[in-house]
């Protein structure tokens, strides 16, 4: 008998609870209409953040890109595939360490308009300092492969480092 009265007080009492400040479902009011941003067209969409908006709780900042040109290149060699072609690049970093190793396109209207497929041999050296080591320690080889189409006018490729460049032209 006494858990039955115990059990209706408490049911009894939810109404009170409802508007009750201690109730967390109270604590930031209603909703209250607020402004829409509208592009120049005059339509939005809701379900679209805005640039403003757009690092969330685990969102991360755009990487830092911290590679630099690799000292120089000392070898390239260009291989013909059935899809285009695979371009070799080996070259000598400054000191040991060395990674991420990158052969990244540079366009340009220049290059394309004179039949140029550029590249920049490019590698990220770590933080703390390393010794610099002999030449063989300090060797890194990177790769990238194109397709017919980007070889489509081509007529020469280069692959460029702090120091050289090397050219391959198209027989």
């Amino acid at each position: 008998m006494t858990v039955l009265l115990i059990g209706s007080l408490t049911l009894g009492a939810c109404s009170a609870w409802r508007e009750s400040r201690v109730n967390p479902s109270n604590w930031f009011g209603g909703p209250e209409p607020a402004p829409v941003n509208v592009d120049s067209e005059g339509s939005v969409n809701p379900l679209l953040p805005s640039e403003d908006d757009r690092l969330g709780l685990f969102d991360r900042p755009d990487p830092v890109d911290a590679s630099v040109p690799i000292t120089k290149v000392t070898a390239m060699r260009v291989e013909k595939t059935n899809t285009g072609a695979i371009i070799y690049a080996t070259g000598v970093a400054q000191r040991q360490g060395g990674f991420d190793a990158v052969l990244r396109r540079n366009r340009s209207e220049e290059n394309t308009k004179n039949g140029v497929l550029s590249y920049t041999f490019r590698v990220v050296y770590p933080q703390q300092a390393t010794p610099q080591g002999d030449e063989d320690s300090r060797t890194i080889h990177d790769a990238v492969s194109v397709s017919n189409e980007t070889l489509e006018g081509i007529r020469l490729i280069r692959v460029t480092a702090e120091q050289n460049a090397l050219e391959s032209r198209r027989r």
